[in-house]
């Protein structure tokens, strides 16, 4: 979803004529090159759009962007995960949410930067150099190419932060603009979440909406900072881009000894067929654990030793079930976040759960089969059924999470079939 939106907009502000826009363009593109330690291979193209024309941008990348030909799959999975209420239309909020935030941005595939008529000339300024540094990257960093990679929206989120993190430390003046700021960089988290609490639309939105658009840009910059900090230069970077949110969240593992994410291939499920698998990474498990918790610190200490994770939206002949295995940096973590995944799951299924917060369960037909399967717990409320389980894959410690139709088999996955690299 987010990056959709971000392919769509950036731009807060409003501009003028394409006059004005060429002039404005001519005096930000050295204080950009500067701030990103790149020239310009070509001069960007400027152009100005009405507000009909933006529309028509929008529902164009609705219409040919692949996060948003996915947009179905992707909306069904986050309303089984509890993340968007089963009544919400995603694509009519976020077009609509687009629609009042876009006023400048940079489209890859035409290589030009657009601007909404009638803004005042005076803002175009912080627009356009937020939106130049994209077409500055987009000559040495194929960024159509990011935006489409498929399943693996982890991978794509933190691309996405750098992308956006290094647009907004620029926008903000450089990689030195917290020393400059009174509160330093928890005061540039402030001005970010209150540009965006000012949208109304966007101030309605479910929590997870909210957060998966601000992210690129509050933690992008803050990851930036660090990469400023280690004197690690543009070019090099964009050859080895951040491959999950964890190295975003947690720079060491970025910076430090590498803590690449396991890959996790997941078998066809027994009884059912994958209609559609992608990744949450641990940025989007911290967010399920706060959604129904309510509180930021067990979720994110329940994400931390996140390792990777596969999920699958699978059709059975009694509906569609959720399958999700994540794995773990060790036995603790996974219990950790098995306790507290636990917690979501009663709280979910409220009194008729059955078993989930007391006695575990053996874990056969519980969720998984086969070997590497530990322990388990199930519950049952709402015409859905749902396990929890523990269990090994190739030394790795996992847990995994099964949602399924009432009357469905919880035992979707065997574990022997399941591949991590």
């Amino acid at each position: 979803m987010a990056a959709v939106a971000a392919a769509a907009a950036c731009g807060r502000s409003k501009s003028g004529d394409s006059d004005v826009y060429e002039r404005k363009v001519n005096d930000a593109v050295p204080g950009v090159e500067e701030a990103v330690g790149l020239r310009f291979k070509t001069p960007p193209r400027v152009q100005a759009r009405s507000k009909a024309q933006v529309r028509e941008f929008v529902e164009r990348q609705f219409a040919e962007s692949r996060g948003a030909r996915e947009l179905g799959s992707k909306e069904a999975v986050y309303k089984r995960f509890g993340l968007l209420p089963d009544t919400l239309d995603l694509r009519g909020l976020l077009t609509d949410l687009l629609e009042e935030q876009i006023v400048g941005f940079y489209d890859p595939k035409t290589k030009s930067l657009y601007v909404v008529d009638g803004s005042p000339p005076e803002a175009a300024g912080i627009v356009l150099a937020h939106e130049l540094v994209h077409a500055l990257q987009d000559q040495y960093l194929n960024l159509d190419s990011i935006q489409n990679v498929e399943g693996d929206d982890d991978r794509v989120g933190a691309a996405q932060a750098v992308i956006e993190g290094q647009a907004t430390v620029a926008q903000l003046g450089g990689g030195n603009v917290a020393a400059r700021l009174p509160g330093g960089w928890d005061r540039v988290r402030q001005m970010i979440r209150e540009q965006q609490a000012a949208m109304p639309i966007f101030a309605s939105a479910p929590t997870v909406i909210q957060e998966t658009l601000i992210f690129p840009y509050l933690s992008g910059a803050e990851f930036m900072r660090h990469v400023a900090e280690r004197g690690k230069a543009s070019a090099e970077l964009y050859r080895d881009l951040p491959g999950s949110t964890e190295q975003i969240l947690h720079p060491e593992t970025y910076f430090g000894t590498r803590d690449a994410p396991t890959r996790v291939t997941l078998p066809e499920p027994s009884g059912g067929k994958i209609a559609y698998q992608n990744s949450l990474g641990e940025f989007e498990t911290r967010l399920l654990l706060y959604e129904h918790l309510q509180d930021v610190q067990p979720a994110a200490r329940g994400a931390r030793g996140w390792d990777g994770d596969r999920y699958a939206l699978v059709d059975t002949p009694q509906g569609q079930a959720l399958v999700w295995l994540t794995v773990w940096d060790s036995a603790v973590d996974a219990g950790e976040f098995d306790d507290l995944l636990g917690q979501v799951i009663a709280k979910r299924a409220g009194s008729s759960a059955s078993g989930m917060t007391g006695a575990r369960l053996q874990a056969e037909a519980r969720g998984v089969a086969g070997g590497g399967a530990r322990s388990g717990r199930t519950a049952s409320a709402g015409g859905r059924s749902y396990a929890l389980t523990t269990g090994e894959v190739q030394g790795h410690p996992v847990v995994v999470y099964v949602d399924v139709p009432a009357g469905a088999p919880t035992a979707l996955l065997d574990l022997r079939d399941v591949r991590l690299q």
